[in-house]
């Protein structure tokens, strides 16, 4: 006997204020304990539907039409208080960007704890007790003091998981799962999509699973529903979307994210000249000390990739390097001279040579303001260019990030994670830089997009002999195209490598960790995960 329908929605269309189509005429339903999957690329259509799963659309977007029917209530037909009442306690939402979604002024503990109380689930005590747990559940550090922090005292990958304990704080009916790994480096996600089924099976749950990663949301879709601009493009069994796909455009995803495992496409000629070098950096936040004598070099025309887990002083040696956060000590060398460690001390060429696209678009690029002046903005600033010089040169970088020429009056709250990730590639790229930080450049990006993206990247540093720096969980494109690899754990580097060196080992225990830890297209893999577990510990 099948279990319950307890979400189903009907018919659903979303416009824009200009009556722009966003969602056309989309369907789903979902059974108790179920877990469907949307995927499709970067402006489909998943996030927005996700929304409308909660009657809820983001500022210049509406419902035109459609039924959103939750354990038999129609909640698009309830009043604004009646929504508010579902809302985190039947039906809650894991957003893509954690960074953007907590109260900069409020404790995580008091984040976590704010939906039981509202809903009066439960008392102040059991909520923290709760949080605590779900802490612990998430592999947070220090899970017992964990929520005293505020939000821009923990990594993007930890507010990820903060945000996830926040969604389940009310233990809801229906998960709605916006990219939930995303942020989260390979070993801390298999915790999160252990975290996930369980919870899904313990309480009966129901999820909306939002994602670009295929392998990811082969451990726990049961089915698969493809979009692509905000039309159903075939839904079916997990194991059927992956291998026996009806659809042209969804092999294409299949088979982009299958080739990524594989393929190694390091391009150009790295140059025996030292564009960077970091000499024995130390740094901290606080009394913290969060970079332990870290030394690096990169060559003109070289990627060298830097990865471990969130947490591990990754983002913070992007920091340090850009000045964004002085080191203590150690020396940072730029073309053979010695750079001031803080920004503010740097003149305008050392800052225009050295650019940063940051993990998180949301909180990088300015909300009111339009792709033409957010873009536009170096080019003025770095070379005197006048409007008309501006726009032609701001169409031509929206063109090599693929996006529209008529996307320079939108601003970032029209634009889809994806959307505004390129807008940060192009702003970098405006610049025309000597070195570029990427942090996390694909992480919000869907598969199909993400190869372009790479390309992109690798054709201007072939052309150009830009350098490098790729900091990232993401394995498989470390694999692809960096020509060296630091691993880093707890502030320091434990390998530092030739990347075929780094995969083809002998491994340090903790490079292994990393690699084993990549989910693969098959969807028992991570069983296969916990069945290793169990047969350790018995």
């Amino acid at each position: 006997m099948k279990e319950p329908i307890i979400l189903e929605i009907k018919g659903l269309r979303l416009e824009s204020v200009s009556g722009l189509l966003i969602v056309d005429n989309v369907s789903l339903q979902l059974r108790q304990g179920e877990v469907l999957g949307l995927i499709g690329e970067s402006g489909a259509g998943k996030s927005t539907i996700g929304l409308s799963s909660l009657c809820y659309a983001r500022a210049g977007v509406h419902i035109a039409e459609g039924e959103v029917v939750l354990g038999g209530t129609n909640i698009r037909a309830l009043d604004a208080e009646g929504r508010r009442s579902v809302r985190g306690k039947r039906i809650a939402y894991i957003a893509q960007s954690a960074a953007a979604a907590f109260n900069p002024a409020h404790t995580l503990m008091d984040q976590v704890c704010e939906a039981p109380l509202i809903h009066k689930l439960m008392t102040r005590t059991e909520a923290e007790a709760w949080a605590r747990q779900l802490f612990r559940s998430l592999d947070l550090p220090d899970p017992d003091s964990f929520g005293a922090r505020y939000p821009h005292q923990a990594s993007g990958g930890q507010l990820q998981r903060a945000m996830a304990a926040m969604a389940m704080s009310c233990r809801p009916d229906v998960l709605v799962l916006d990219e939930p790994t995303t942020a989260l480096d390979v070993t801390t996600q298999i915790e999160v999509l252990i975290l996930l089924k369980s919870l899904i099976k313990e309480y009966g749950t129901a999820a909306i699973y939002i994602t670009h990663d295929l392998a990811v949301v082969a451990q726990v879709a049961d089915r698969i529903k493809v979009l692509r601009h905000g039309k159903e493009v075939e839904e079916g069994l997990t194991d059927q979307i992956l291998h026996n796909a009806a659809q042209d455009y969804t092999a294409r995803l299949v088979a982009v994210r299958g080739a990524a495992a594989s393929e190694r496409a390091v391009q150009g000629t790295v140059k025996n000249e030292t564009v960077l070098s970091l000499k024995n950096i130390h740094a901290y936040y606080g009394d913290f000390h969060v970079v332990k004598g870290v030394s690096l070099d990169v060559r003109r025309g070289e990627t060298v990739a830097v990865v471990g887990e969130s947490g591990s002083g990754k983002s913070t040696l992007a920091r340090i390097v850009t000045g964004l956060l002085p080191s203590r000590s150690g020396e940072i060398v730029f073309q053979g001279k010695v750079l001031p460690a803080a920004l503010k001390a740097r003149d305008k060429e050392l800052k225009r040579r050295i650019q940063l696209v940051y993990q998180i678009p949301d909180v990088a690029i300015n909300p009111r303001q339009n792709l033409l002046e957010i873009i536009g903005r170096p080019v003025q600033f770095y070379f005197g260019a006048s409007r008309k010089e501006t726009l032609k040169r701001v169409k031509e970088l929206l063109a090599l990030v693929e996006l529209p020429e008529d996307f320079l009056t939108r601003r970032p709250g029209e634009l889809s994670g994806g959307q505004k990730q390129r807008v940060c590639i192009a702003r970098a790229l405006a610049a025309n830089p000597d070195l570029i930080i990427l942090d996390e450049p694909t992480s919000a990006l869907d598969p199909l997009v993400a190869e372009e993206i790479l390309k992109l990247l690798r054709r201007l540093q072939t052309e150009l002999s830009l350098s490098y720096v790729l900091i990232t969980h993401d394995l498989d494109v470390v694999h692809r195209v960096a020509h060296r690899t630091a691993v880093m754990l707890k502030g320091e580097f434990v390998a530092f490598e030739n990347t075929d060196t780094i995969f083809e080992g002998p491994y340090h225990p903790y490079t292994e960790r990393l690699i084993t830890a990549v989910p693969v297209m098959r969807s028992d893999w991570l069983d296969g995960v916990l069945a290793k577990r169990e047969a350790a510990t018995a």
